[in-house]
Protein backbone atom coordinates (compact mmCIF):
# COMPACT_ATOMS: atom_id res chain seq x y z
CA UNK A 1 0.00 0.00 0.00
CA UNK A 2 1.20 3.69 -0.85
CA UNK A 3 -0.18 6.55 0.40
CA UNK A 4 0.30 10.13 -1.26
CA UNK A 5 2.81 11.54 0.78
CA UNK A 6 5.12 8.81 0.36
CA UNK A 7 4.59 5.99 3.03
CA UNK A 8 4.51 2.76 1.86
CA UNK A 9 2.73 -0.66 4.09
CA UNK A 10 3.49 -4.09 2.99
CA UNK A 11 1.22 -6.57 3.58
CA UNK A 12 -0.11 -9.93 1.57
CA UNK A 13 -2.69 -10.06 -0.93
CA UNK A 14 -6.40 -10.18 0.21
CA UNK A 15 -9.36 -10.41 -2.80
CA UNK A 16 -8.40 -10.11 -6.06
CA UNK A 17 -4.44 -8.85 -6.90
CA UNK A 18 -3.81 -5.97 -9.26
CA UNK A 19 -4.40 -2.51 -8.53
CA UNK A 20 -6.75 -0.18 -7.28
CA UNK A 21 -6.50 3.50 -5.73
CA UNK A 22 -8.87 5.82 -4.22
CA UNK A 23 -9.12 8.01 -0.85
CA UNK A 24 -8.04 5.82 2.21
CA UNK A 25 -10.63 5.46 5.31
CA UNK A 26 -11.02 4.15 7.98
CA UNK A 27 -14.24 2.51 9.96
CA UNK A 28 -14.57 1.75 13.39
CA UNK A 29 -17.27 -1.18 12.97
CA UNK A 30 -16.34 -4.00 15.18
CA UNK A 31 -19.36 -6.10 13.28
CA UNK A 32 -21.32 -5.37 9.62
CA UNK A 33 -18.43 -5.82 7.68
CA UNK A 34 -20.69 -7.11 4.71
CA UNK A 35 -22.93 -4.23 5.27
CA UNK A 36 -19.94 -2.03 4.73
CA UNK A 37 -18.41 -3.18 1.47
CA UNK A 38 -21.65 -3.25 0.00
CA UNK A 39 -22.81 0.11 0.79
CA UNK A 40 -22.74 2.37 -2.27
CA UNK A 41 -22.02 5.39 0.03
CA UNK A 42 -18.35 3.89 0.16
CA UNK A 43 -17.72 4.43 -4.00
CA UNK A 44 -14.45 5.61 -4.72
CA UNK A 45 -12.89 4.59 -0.88
CA UNK A 46 -10.29 2.28 -0.04
CA UNK A 47 -11.70 1.26 3.53
CA UNK A 48 -9.57 0.12 6.10
CA UNK A 49 -11.10 -1.74 9.44
CA UNK A 50 -9.60 -0.84 12.09
CA UNK A 51 -11.25 -4.02 13.91
CA UNK A 52 -8.55 -6.57 13.78
CA UNK A 53 -10.44 -9.78 12.94
CA UNK A 54 -12.25 -9.60 9.71
CA UNK A 55 -14.19 -12.36 7.85
CA UNK A 56 -15.13 -15.19 10.53
CA UNK A 57 -19.24 -14.35 9.89
CA UNK A 58 -18.80 -15.05 5.97
CA UNK A 59 -21.18 -13.60 3.55
CA UNK A 60 -24.57 -14.24 2.73
CA UNK A 61 -27.24 -12.47 0.90
CA UNK A 62 -29.75 -11.22 3.24
CA UNK A 63 -27.48 -9.14 4.41
CA UNK A 64 -26.17 -7.36 1.43
CA UNK A 65 -27.14 -3.70 1.41
CA UNK A 66 -26.86 -3.95 -2.64
CA UNK A 67 -26.46 -5.84 -5.71
CA UNK A 68 -22.02 -5.18 -4.77
CA UNK A 69 -19.08 -4.61 -3.10
CA UNK A 70 -18.46 -0.73 -4.01
CA UNK A 71 -15.35 -0.14 -1.78
CA UNK A 72 -12.43 0.68 -4.44
CA UNK A 73 -10.31 -1.44 -1.94
CA UNK A 74 -10.21 -3.36 1.24
CA UNK A 75 -7.68 -3.54 4.27
CA UNK A 76 -7.75 -5.68 7.13
CA UNK A 77 -5.01 -6.30 9.59
CA UNK A 78 -6.12 -10.64 10.14
CA UNK A 79 -8.29 -12.01 7.10
CA UNK A 80 -10.19 -15.23 9.11
CA UNK A 81 -9.14 -18.49 7.95
CA UNK A 82 -12.95 -20.06 7.63
CA UNK A 83 -16.35 -18.75 7.63
CA UNK A 84 -18.37 -20.28 10.47
CA UNK A 85 -22.32 -18.61 10.61
CA UNK A 86 -25.37 -20.77 9.95
CA UNK A 87 -26.24 -18.06 7.66
CA UNK A 88 -22.80 -18.35 5.89
CA UNK A 89 -22.99 -18.86 2.21
CA UNK A 90 -19.57 -17.66 0.91
CA UNK A 91 -16.13 -16.30 2.23
CA UNK A 92 -15.30 -12.36 2.46
CA UNK A 93 -11.98 -13.48 0.38
CA UNK A 94 -14.03 -15.50 -2.51
CA UNK A 95 -16.31 -12.40 -2.72
CA UNK A 96 -13.58 -9.85 -3.18
CA UNK A 97 -11.79 -12.23 -5.66
CA UNK A 98 -15.21 -12.47 -7.83
CA UNK A 99 -15.91 -9.09 -7.98
CA UNK A 100 -12.52 -7.76 -8.69
CA UNK A 101 -11.56 -5.92 -5.50
CA UNK A 102 -8.05 -5.50 -4.81
CA UNK A 103 -7.41 -5.41 -0.76
CA UNK A 104 -4.56 -5.75 1.04
CA UNK A 105 -3.63 -7.55 4.68
CA UNK A 106 -1.84 -8.38 7.84
CA UNK A 107 0.26 -4.87 7.84
CA UNK A 108 -0.41 -2.55 10.64
CA UNK A 109 -3.59 -1.09 10.62
CA UNK A 110 -3.26 0.74 14.18
CA UNK A 111 -0.40 2.21 12.91
CA UNK A 112 -2.33 3.55 9.51
CA UNK A 113 -5.91 4.86 11.24
CA UNK A 114 -3.45 6.79 13.59
CA UNK A 115 -1.79 8.66 10.38
CA UNK A 116 -5.17 9.23 8.87
CA UNK A 117 -6.11 10.42 12.43
CA UNK A 118 -3.27 12.93 11.95
CA UNK A 119 -2.76 13.96 8.33
CA UNK A 120 -6.72 13.19 7.06
CA UNK A 121 -7.88 11.08 4.31
CA UNK A 122 -5.51 10.81 1.75
CA UNK A 123 -5.59 8.90 -1.71
CA UNK A 124 -3.76 5.48 -2.07
CA UNK A 125 -3.19 2.74 -3.81
CA UNK A 126 -2.87 -1.53 -3.44
CA UNK A 127 -0.70 -2.79 -5.70
CA UNK A 128 0.08 -6.42 -5.70
CA UNK A 129 1.69 -8.94 -8.03
CA UNK A 130 2.99 -6.24 -10.30
CA UNK A 131 5.89 -5.31 -11.71
CA UNK A 132 6.10 -1.41 -11.01
CA UNK A 133 8.53 0.66 -8.48
CA UNK A 134 7.81 2.19 -5.85
CA UNK A 135 8.01 5.46 -7.34
CA UNK A 136 5.57 4.53 -10.44
CA UNK A 137 2.83 3.21 -7.84
CA UNK A 138 3.18 6.93 -6.02
CA UNK A 139 2.91 8.82 -9.05
CA UNK A 140 -0.05 6.57 -10.32
CA UNK A 141 -1.54 7.09 -6.36
CA UNK A 142 -0.87 11.11 -6.68
CA UNK A 143 -2.51 11.54 -9.91
CA UNK A 144 -5.76 9.47 -8.77
CA UNK A 145 -8.54 11.95 -8.37
CA UNK A 146 -9.17 13.15 -5.16
CA UNK A 147 -12.78 12.78 -3.55
CA UNK A 148 -13.46 16.89 -3.21
CA UNK A 149 -15.39 17.46 -6.21
CA UNK A 150 -16.71 14.23 -7.20
CA UNK A 151 -19.73 13.47 -8.39
CA UNK A 152 -20.58 9.93 -7.97
CA UNK A 153 -24.38 9.41 -7.37
CA UNK A 154 -24.44 8.91 -11.27
CA UNK A 155 -22.13 5.89 -10.83
CA UNK A 156 -24.57 3.98 -7.62
CA UNK A 157 -27.68 5.55 -9.04
CA UNK A 158 -30.31 2.91 -10.10
CA UNK A 159 -30.52 3.23 -14.09
CA UNK A 160 -34.27 3.25 -14.19
CA UNK A 161 -36.99 3.76 -11.99
CA UNK A 162 -39.27 1.14 -10.24
CA UNK A 163 -42.19 1.02 -7.25
CA UNK A 164 -41.23 -0.91 -4.20
CA UNK A 165 -45.10 -1.80 -2.25
CA UNK A 166 -46.10 -1.28 0.98
CA UNK A 167 -46.00 -3.70 3.73
CA UNK A 168 -49.80 -4.40 5.02
CA UNK A 169 -51.89 -1.02 5.19
CA UNK A 170 -50.65 1.58 2.70
CA UNK A 171 -50.07 4.93 4.40
CA UNK A 172 -49.11 6.75 1.42
CA UNK A 173 -46.94 6.67 -1.10
CA UNK A 174 -43.00 8.21 -1.47
CA UNK A 175 -40.59 9.57 -4.13
CA UNK A 176 -36.97 8.07 -3.53
CA UNK A 177 -34.02 10.08 -5.14
CA UNK A 178 -31.73 7.16 -5.11
CA UNK A 179 -28.13 8.37 -4.74
CA UNK A 180 -26.44 5.35 -3.44
CA UNK A 181 -29.39 3.88 -0.87
CA UNK A 182 -29.54 0.76 1.12
CA UNK A 183 -31.22 -2.10 0.89
CA UNK A 184 -32.25 -1.73 4.37
CA UNK A 185 -33.77 1.93 4.03
CA UNK A 186 -36.37 0.61 1.91
CA UNK A 187 -36.95 -2.14 4.00
CA UNK A 188 -38.19 0.10 6.86
CA UNK A 189 -40.30 2.83 4.84
CA UNK A 190 -41.93 -0.52 3.45
CA UNK A 191 -42.76 -2.28 7.07
CA UNK A 192 -44.24 0.97 8.00
CA UNK A 193 -46.66 1.00 5.03
CA UNK A 194 -45.24 3.18 2.64
CA UNK A 195 -45.56 2.86 -1.17
CA UNK A 196 -41.85 4.11 -2.87
CA UNK A 197 -40.78 4.87 -6.32
CA UNK A 198 -37.34 5.02 -6.56
CA UNK A 199 -35.93 7.24 -9.02
CA UNK A 200 -32.15 7.86 -10.34
CA UNK A 201 -30.23 10.86 -9.50
CA UNK A 202 -30.70 12.34 -12.89
CA UNK A 203 -34.49 12.49 -11.93
CA UNK A 204 -36.02 16.30 -12.50
CA UNK A 205 -38.47 18.12 -9.95
CA UNK A 206 -40.98 17.20 -12.69
CA UNK A 207 -40.38 13.48 -12.86
CA UNK A 208 -40.87 14.03 -8.76
CA UNK A 209 -43.71 15.44 -8.65
CA UNK A 210 -45.69 14.24 -11.49
CA UNK A 211 -45.96 10.82 -9.32
CA UNK A 212 -47.79 12.79 -6.87
CA UNK A 213 -46.34 11.55 -3.38
CA UNK A 214 -47.48 12.02 -0.53
CA UNK A 215 -43.91 12.29 0.90
CA UNK A 216 -39.86 12.57 -0.79
CA UNK A 217 -36.51 11.15 0.05
CA UNK A 218 -33.11 11.44 -0.83
CA UNK A 219 -30.73 8.65 0.39
CA UNK A 220 -26.92 8.39 1.25
CA UNK A 221 -24.73 8.20 -1.33
CA UNK A 222 -20.82 8.70 -1.88
CA UNK A 223 -19.06 12.13 -3.54
CA UNK A 224 -18.55 15.61 -2.44
CA UNK A 225 -22.25 17.43 -1.93
CA UNK A 226 -20.64 20.67 -4.08
CA UNK A 227 -21.07 18.73 -6.91
CA UNK A 228 -24.45 17.95 -6.97
CA UNK A 229 -25.94 20.98 -7.68
CA UNK A 230 -28.92 19.50 -10.05
CA UNK A 231 -30.02 17.58 -7.34
CA UNK A 232 -29.96 20.69 -5.09
CA UNK A 233 -31.57 23.26 -7.56
CA UNK A 234 -34.46 20.16 -7.46
CA UNK A 235 -35.10 19.92 -3.53
CA UNK A 236 -35.50 23.43 -3.73
CA UNK A 237 -38.55 23.17 -6.06
CA UNK A 238 -39.89 20.12 -4.24
CA UNK A 239 -39.65 22.11 -0.52
CA UNK A 240 -41.44 24.70 -2.44
CA UNK A 241 -44.24 22.72 -2.93
CA UNK A 242 -44.73 21.87 0.58
CA UNK A 243 -44.07 18.40 -0.14
CA UNK A 244 -42.56 16.52 3.58
CA UNK A 245 -39.10 15.92 3.26
CA UNK A 246 -36.44 13.62 4.59
CA UNK A 247 -32.94 13.05 3.79
CA UNK A 248 -29.89 10.56 4.97
CA UNK A 249 -26.27 11.25 4.82
CA UNK A 250 -26.04 12.91 1.45
CA UNK A 251 -29.30 13.87 1.74
CA UNK A 252 -28.71 15.69 4.80
CA UNK A 253 -26.10 17.54 2.97
CA UNK A 254 -28.05 18.52 -0.03
CA UNK A 255 -30.61 19.63 2.46
CA UNK A 256 -28.10 22.31 3.90
CA UNK A 257 -27.24 23.40 0.17
CA UNK A 258 -30.68 23.61 -0.28
CA UNK A 259 -31.55 25.92 2.43
CA UNK A 260 -28.59 28.12 0.91
CA UNK A 261 -25.54 27.10 4.17
CA UNK A 262 -22.51 25.27 2.78
CA UNK A 263 -20.49 22.11 3.03
CA UNK A 264 -17.27 21.10 3.78
CA UNK A 265 -14.54 18.31 3.74
CA UNK A 266 -14.24 16.66 7.16
CA UNK A 267 -10.55 15.83 8.03
CA UNK A 268 -11.24 11.90 8.46
CA UNK A 269 -14.73 11.56 8.34
CA UNK A 270 -17.16 9.52 10.40
CA UNK A 271 -17.19 6.00 9.50
CA UNK A 272 -18.83 2.94 11.73
CA UNK A 273 -21.71 2.14 13.78
CA UNK A 274 -20.62 3.13 17.63
CA UNK A 275 -20.88 6.92 16.84
CA UNK A 276 -22.50 9.05 19.40
CA UNK A 277 -25.09 12.05 18.53
CA UNK A 278 -27.19 14.50 21.27
CA UNK A 279 -30.77 15.11 20.19
CA UNK A 280 -30.66 19.22 20.69
CA UNK A 281 -33.77 19.20 22.01
CA UNK A 282 -34.25 16.72 24.35
CA UNK A 283 -30.13 16.20 25.60
CA UNK A 284 -31.26 11.87 24.52
CA UNK A 285 -27.87 10.42 23.31
CA UNK A 286 -27.95 8.00 20.47
CA UNK A 287 -25.42 5.67 19.34
CA UNK A 288 -25.02 6.03 15.27
CA UNK A 289 -24.10 4.34 12.26
CA UNK A 290 -22.13 6.71 10.19
CA UNK A 291 -20.35 6.97 6.71
CA UNK A 292 -19.88 10.47 5.58
CA UNK A 293 -17.08 12.67 4.85
CA UNK A 294 -18.97 15.93 3.93
CA UNK A 295 -20.78 17.72 6.61
CA UNK A 296 -23.03 21.02 6.54
CA UNK A 297 -21.46 24.33 8.21
CA UNK A 298 -23.76 25.59 10.43
CA UNK A 299 -21.64 27.71 13.38
CA UNK A 300 -24.92 28.18 15.56
CA UNK A 301 -28.16 25.90 16.36
CA UNK A 302 -29.94 28.13 14.99
CA UNK A 303 -30.61 30.19 11.53
CA UNK A 304 -32.74 31.75 9.17
CA UNK A 305 -32.52 30.00 5.09
CA UNK A 306 -30.47 32.51 2.88
CA UNK A 307 -32.46 30.70 0.40
CA UNK A 308 -36.03 31.86 1.95
CA UNK A 309 -37.27 28.80 3.74
CA UNK A 310 -38.22 29.90 7.02
CA UNK A 311 -36.15 28.98 10.27
CA UNK A 312 -33.59 25.93 10.21
CA UNK A 313 -32.58 24.49 13.76
CA UNK A 314 -29.62 22.23 14.06
CA UNK A 315 -31.50 18.89 15.64
CA UNK A 316 -28.58 16.60 16.55
CA UNK A 317 -24.66 17.54 16.84
CA UNK A 318 -21.95 14.56 17.45
CA UNK A 319 -20.35 14.75 20.31
CA UNK A 320 -16.88 13.71 19.52
CA UNK A 321 -16.53 16.67 17.03
CA UNK A 322 -19.74 19.08 17.44
CA UNK A 323 -20.55 18.43 13.81
CA UNK A 324 -23.96 18.84 12.65
CA UNK A 325 -25.59 15.59 12.45
CA UNK A 326 -29.43 16.63 11.72
CA UNK A 327 -31.47 19.87 10.42
CA UNK A 328 -35.05 20.55 11.24
CA UNK A 329 -37.20 23.34 9.19
CA UNK A 330 -39.30 24.87 11.22
CA UNK A 331 -41.67 26.37 8.47
CA UNK A 332 -41.89 24.03 5.73
CA UNK A 333 -42.20 20.16 6.12
CA UNK A 334 -38.81 18.96 6.07
CA UNK A 335 -35.96 17.39 8.09
CA UNK A 336 -33.21 15.41 7.99
CA UNK A 337 -29.81 13.52 9.44
CA UNK A 338 -26.55 13.17 8.67
CA UNK A 339 -26.04 9.26 9.71
CA UNK A 340 -28.00 6.05 8.78
CA UNK A 341 -31.23 5.18 10.78
CA UNK A 342 -31.38 2.17 9.22
CA UNK A 343 -28.44 1.39 11.30
CA UNK A 344 -27.46 -1.54 8.89
CA UNK A 345 -25.11 -3.06 10.70
CA UNK A 346 -25.87 -0.83 13.83
CA UNK A 347 -27.55 0.02 16.90
CA UNK A 348 -31.64 0.45 16.77
CA UNK A 349 -31.26 3.69 18.48
CA UNK A 350 -32.57 5.85 15.61
CA UNK A 351 -35.55 4.13 14.19
CA UNK A 352 -38.11 6.40 14.90
CA UNK A 353 -36.82 8.78 12.14
CA UNK A 354 -39.07 7.19 9.88
CA UNK A 355 -41.81 6.77 12.30
CA UNK A 356 -41.38 10.78 12.65
CA UNK A 357 -41.34 10.62 8.37
CA UNK A 358 -44.61 8.64 8.38
CA UNK A 359 -46.43 10.58 10.93
CA UNK A 360 -45.07 14.18 8.79
CA UNK A 361 -47.32 12.27 5.60
CA UNK A 362 -50.10 11.55 7.89
CA UNK A 363 -50.59 14.97 9.51
CA UNK A 364 -50.30 16.43 5.98
CA UNK A 365 -52.70 14.12 4.31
Amino acid sequence: MVLEDGTVFEGEPLGATGKTTGELVFATGMTGYQETITDPSYAGQIVLQTAPHIGIVGMNARDEESSQIWVAGYVVKEPSRMASNFRSERTLQSDLESQGIVGISNLDTRALTLKIRSLGAMRAGIFSNLDLTQEQMLEQVQTAPKMAGLKLSDVVTTPNSYIIAAEGERIGKVAILDLGIKKSTLEHLASRGVEMEVFPASATAEEILSASPDGVFFSNGPGDPEASEDQVKMLREVLRKDVPFFGICFGNQLLGRALGFDTYKLDFGHRGINQPVMQKATGQVEVTAHNHGFAVKFEEDEAQSPQGFGNVRVSHRGLNDGVVEGLECEDIRAFSVQYHPEAAAGPHDSHYLFDKFVSMIQEKN
